[in-house]
């Protein structure tokens, strides 16, 4: 056997680069699959992960360009073939390159570190805790209903539980049996945002220990995303917890994944490899033969249709918990029809004399406008001038506290103007309104009403401008749930997952404007908002009876708000799946967005209009293919809605298959296409170009 292997290596290359696959390399040391190797590529030297080992020369490649793998990251356990499966399948899924989603899943520090600083840190970790399990709490008899058939199935399981029902609960125990079946067995639990981590994180490690938990979010460190990395693959941590990007932790014992809130578009990447973490979860659980539990109180239209009955072609199993914990109670919902309103009135007199109400009786509340800033625009009435960034095709929010107009797509932040920079008007107002204002116009309206102690009413603001700094959103929350807050003011920030017992009465200031969206996901988002928000009123069962949830609308007919009155998250995705059945819309369908990015938007839809024709004639003249042609409907080219975004015109394609097989077919003939034309000198002006399976927004 010659001293030689030869391998094949991942390396991190973008999607639209020419360099898309596995790289060929001559190794002098001894290597398995699924190792980091450091290769050179080009003039650097790059970490790689072993795809393949072989003892012979790849019969295509020429004697000039064979290189040598250049060293060993030596004490790492390889990395096993279902977590290389689950990154090939993510890869050719979503279209990026190999290396791309495998270089992208592994903690960053792991680039810079040599073979002695790894050992180090291998040594460092702390050996398999004996994990001492608390006891849990006392569970309802919906709770058992659904841990036994969880124990008698093997799922994929849809918990469909209303807020309130001890969900949290059943994962915790879930794990629990788990670990109690095999004790080396791992679980993987999922939040949709990095907020809702430390609430869950306290209650698992008061659970299970705090040695047996990670965390992986983007908020960590590197260093102390290393550190969970390493727990995790050594199999030390028997329960890792994280958003989205912990789907690609590498877990050889994984047995349990649970993905919370399985509805959130957060699990949705919006960047690279714009991977479900939701939907890698069930394929990972078949994979590596792991129970999958998904859970919401208002569950995505996918789940739901897949967990239709298994006669109708469903294939998850659907749970339900309908009653809240204990004898608590929904809150009732209550509709203001702002049509007999004051006309501009921006809080409606029946809402205001609800508040004070519950604030002279030391009970909190909860304002939800889902828009930050003080106002979205500032406008000039003489000459119609308004605050557009001149970067993007967006108007810069108007942020009061600062005194700045910033644009929240590419962050240009510039001090509000004294006069109309067009015409020298002086009198330059704010139009609409964000939570910014709403805060300082509920002070204006609510200055005179006390507390029970006679003390003055306390409001407060959460949303991303009041939380950029760490640590700020942890003392906001403390000062909620200690009860130093009667009135809480929010974007959607608020709506999610906090259990504060003190809330009785949640309102939606505005919500109206997702009622008639160009986007055919924004009611169902919004009912899953609304749904969500109403959720945090009421936790206390003694308050649950008069607790309530306040709808500000100018539709208060609409069949949305009927079903959110009845709490009857299934009558509205009955009507909303039956929409989308007549749309041929998905879940029915499947979608993917090809995206180009340019300097002119001439060129941006010029790109996409070329490969459109360019590959419906390639497909058409080959009897192979020409099928595919009928199967998949490729739209012309259109501006995006957020047509431009720092100096830089984005156009989109959609494409669109009853079959999700026929669409990935096209999409990899596409990018061949998109190959040929990028050197033609028409497509020059080009940026980029990307793919974007399963678009959560068009």
């Amino acid at each position: 056997m010659s001293t030689h292997h030869w391998i094949d290596v991942a390396v991190q290359t973008p999607a639209h680069s020419q360099i898309g696959g596995l790289l060929s390399y001559r190794c002098p040391f001894a290597v398995q699959p699924g190792q980091l190797v450091r290769v050179p590529l080009g003039k650097r030297e790059v970490l790689g992960v072993v795809w393949a080992v072989s003892d012979t020369a790849p019969a295509d490649m020429p004697a000039s360009a064979v290189r040598d793998a250049t060293g060993l990251l030596e004490g790492l356990p390889p990395l096993d073939a279902s977590w290389r499966q689950l990154v090939q399948f993510s890869a050719q899924y979503y279209q990026r390159s190999l290396g791309e989603v495998a270089l992208s899943a592994l903690p960053p520090q792991l680039r810079d570190l040599s073979s002695e600083q790894l050992a180090r840190r291998l040594k460092k970790q702390a050996q398999p805790a004996t994990i001492e399990v608390q006891p849990g709490l006392a569970l309802s008899d919906e709770q058992t209903a659904v841990l036994a058939q969880m124990q008698s199935h093997t799922g994929p399981f849809l918990l469909f539980g209303s807020t309130g029902s001890g969900k949290t609960e059943v994962y915790l125990q879930a794990v629990e049996r788990m670990l109690q079946a095999d004790p080396q067995a791992q679980a993987l639990l999922m939040v949709p945002e990095i907020n809702l981590t430390p609430q869950l994180e306290e209650r698992v490690q008061a659970r299970f220990g705090e040695q047996a938990v990670v965390s992986m979010h983007s908020g960590m460190t590197p260093a102390q995303r290393l550190k969970g990395w390493l727990a995790a693959h050594a199999g030390h941590a028997r329960i890792v917890l994280g958003t989205r990007m912990a789907i690609f932790a590498s877990m050889p014992h994984l047995k349990l994944i649970v993905v919370d809130e399985e509805h959130d578009p957060s699990y949705k990447q919006q960047e690279g490899a714009r991977y479900s973490a939701r939907d890698l979860g069930v394929y990972r659980g078949r994979l590596q033969n792991a129970q999958v539990l998904l859970a919401s109180a208002t569950p995505s239209l996918e789940s739901w249709h897949l967990s239709r009955s298994a006669e109708e072609g469903g294939r998850y199993l659907r749970l339900h918990m309908p009653s809240r914990v204990g004898t608590g109670l929904l809150p009732k919902v209550r509709r203001v029809d702002m049509n007999h309103q004051a006309k501009k009135a921006v809080l409606s007199a029946p809402l205001l004399a609800a508040l004070q109400e519950r604030v002279e009786r030391g009970e909190q509340c909860m304002l939800l406008l889902n828009r930050r800033g003080y106002a979205p625009v500032l406008h000039c009435a003489d000459c119609g001038w308004k605050s557009e960034c001149k970067h993007c095709s967006a108007f810069r929010v108007f942020h009061k506290i600062d005194r700045t107009l910033r644009c929240h797509h590419c962050g240009l932040t510039e001090r509000v103007p004294r006069a109309c920079p067009e015409c020298g008007n002086a009198d330059i107002a704010p139009i609409g309104r964000g939570t910014e204002q709403l805060e300082e116009h509920l002070a204006e309206l609510m200055g005179h009403v006390k507390r029970p102690d006679g003390s003055p009413i306390r409001i407060a603001r959460i949303d991303a401008d009041t939380t950029r700094l760490k640590g700020t959103l942890e003392s906001q929350l403390a000062s909620v749930h200690s009860g130093e807050v009667d009135i809480l003011v929010g974007t959607q920030m608020i709506a999610k997952g906090h259990d504060f017992r003190r809330i009785t009465l949640v309102a939606a200031v505005n919500p109206d404007t997702a009622l008639f969206s160009s986007d055919f996901r924004a009611p169902e988002r919004l009912f899953a908002l609304l749904m969500q928000a109403a959720g945090r009123a009421g936790r206390e069962a003694s308050q649950s009876a008069t607790s309530e949830m306040w709808v500000q609308t100018f539709h208060p007919t609409h069949p949305l708000f009927e079903a959110l009155k009845k709490h009857d998250y299934p009558a509205f995705a009955a009507s909303e799946l039956a929409e989308r059945t007549a749309a041929d819309l998905p879940p029915i369908s499947h979608q993917a967005l090809l995206r180009a990015d340019a300097r002119s938007q001439d060129v941006a839809q010029g790109l996409l209009n070329a490969a459109r024709e360019t590959l419906e004639a390639q497909l058409s003249a080959d009897p192979a293919t020409a099928d595919l042609v009928l199967q998949v409907s490729v739209y012309p080219a259109v501006p995006m809605s957020m047509q431009r975004v720092a100096d830089v015109e984005r156009a989109q394609m959609l494409l669109e298959s009853p079959s999700r097989m026929a669409l990935q077919k096209m999409l990899w003939h596409l990018h061949g296409v998109l190959h040929q034309l990028r050197s033609q000198p028409e497509h020059k002006g080009g940026i980029r170009w990307l793919v974007d399976v399963d678009p959560q927004a068009i």
